[in-house]
């Protein structure tokens, strides 16, 4: 069975192609609509550039096609040959626990989210609705991330505003990179050699958007991202957490419009308003080098995560493993050291040693009572596994 994983953004369309959960070819087309568009393909040993024009989705979608079915590089014999395709759509909101065979009511619900992910939503519609076009033989499948979260217990979910906020509006916590905290609480099961459903597990997705969720039986029961992916963890250009008066003070103090403000805390925040700079390997230098900014950077942000580790190993009522993925979470031994530095208490033991160059996903210390294990993450084959499920 040949999936087509796609994830399509405003100006870019990300694919990868597997057999089963073999990966036959990958690429990216990007700056679609610009007169510098570019196009990769990896495939069959090969690696192919493109560069010019990409006058808009549907003939990026269709450069792709040729691509894939090229008589010397291609990996399909013809679109025919491809059974379906699953689209990553970053917003479901309540109407999506689970993946979706996509129809036009499911399009519709995808439209209706809209003003939940404005930046979003609309290029993964533009998508389905071009790949649709281009191979319209194979099943569409829309899988969220937001999905994973729609296990939250309403008291984790739900603000403390008044009750039509929630009822008109669906002002709520929903969570991001569901996808990826699924995948790697169960591959964390695998690990350890325990059923997912016997499992206390607290997922770290640390790159340069950020989240934890706190997963008890496989099922996720609080998450730090909420409404929109700006609460929770510093992140490389978004605050995390903040006092909700301080948009209001910064607007008024500083003659901003509500765009220029959340501008500022989704651009201009995080590591980046802190150091300069939004790339951890560049803070991480500079800490190195003496940085007084960039120290500050990282025990802020570490400082942060030890909070929500706490907190949701209470919520979870005790802790099996610790999981670290992502860019930062799978390649900085320095910010997962700093992470659960002191953390002896919980049964969270570091070893330092395979913490710098990790052999094995179990970076603990022998004896510790629960596991420190570093994940990486594969939100495209995980994608994969959830088409499955609806074959």
């Amino acid at each position: 069975m040949k999936t087509l994983v796609l994830n399509c953004g405003s100006s870019s369309i990300k694919y990868r192609l597997y057999d089963g959960e073999t990966l036959l070819a990958d690429g990216l087309a990007e700056r679609i609509g610009e007169s510098s568009g570019r196009l990769t393909y990896h495939g069959k040993g090969e690696a192919v550039e493109q560069t010019g024009p990409i006058q808009d989705h549907q003939s990026g979608m269709e450069r792709v096609l040729q691509l894939l079915t090229h008589p010397k590089t291609g990996v399909l014999a013809n679109k025919e040959d491809l059974t379906q395709i699953g689209h990553r759509v970053v917003h479901g909101g309540e109407a999506f626990q689970q993946p979706a065979l996509i129809t036009q009511a499911v399009l519709q619900a995808i439209k209706d989210c809209i003003p939940l992910a404005p930046l979003h939503n609309p290029a993964n519609i533009t998508g389905i609705e071009v790949a649709t076009q281009v191979f319209p033989g194979a099943k569409q499948i829309a899988v969220f991330d937001t999905a994973f979260h729609q296990t939250l217990p309403e008291k984790a979910y739900r603000y403390a505003l008044p009750e039509a906020h929630y009822q008109e509006l669906r002002v709520r916590r929903y969570g991001f990179h569901g996808t990826s905290h699924k995948f790697v609480a169960l591959e964390a099961a695998k690990v350890l050699g325990k059923p997912i459903e016997d499992l206390k597990l607290i997922t770290l997705h640390l790159g340069n958007g950020s989240s934890m969720a706190a997963i008890a039986g496989g099922r996720s029961i609080d998450t730090t991202m909420g409404l929109t992916p700006l609460e929770g963890l510093v992140m490389g250009t978004r605050c995390g957490d903040l006092d909700p008066a301080i948009p209001g003070f910064l607007a008024e103090h500083l003659n901003l419009s509500l765009q220029q403000v959340d501008q500022l805390l989704n651009k201009n925040s995080g590591f980046k308003g802190l150091t300069g700079h939004n790339d951890l390997r560049t803070i991480v230098a500079k800490f190195e080098a003496g940085g007084e900014k960039e120290k500050l950077a990282l025990e802020l942000a570490a400082y942060r995560i030890k909070k929500y580790i706490g907190a949701y190993t209470a919520a979870l009522g005790g802790l099996d493993a610790l999981i670290f993925t992502a860019g930062i979470g799978e390649h900085s031994s320095l910010f997962r050291s700093l992470c659960v530095e002191g953390l002896e208490f919980l049964g969270l033991g570091l070893d330092l040693t395979k913490n710098q160059a990790p052999l094995h996903p179990d970076l603990s210390l022998t004896g510790s009572k629960a596991k420190i294990l570093v994940i990486p993450t594969n939100e495209e084959l995980m994608i994969v596994r959830e088409c499955r499920s609806l074959a």
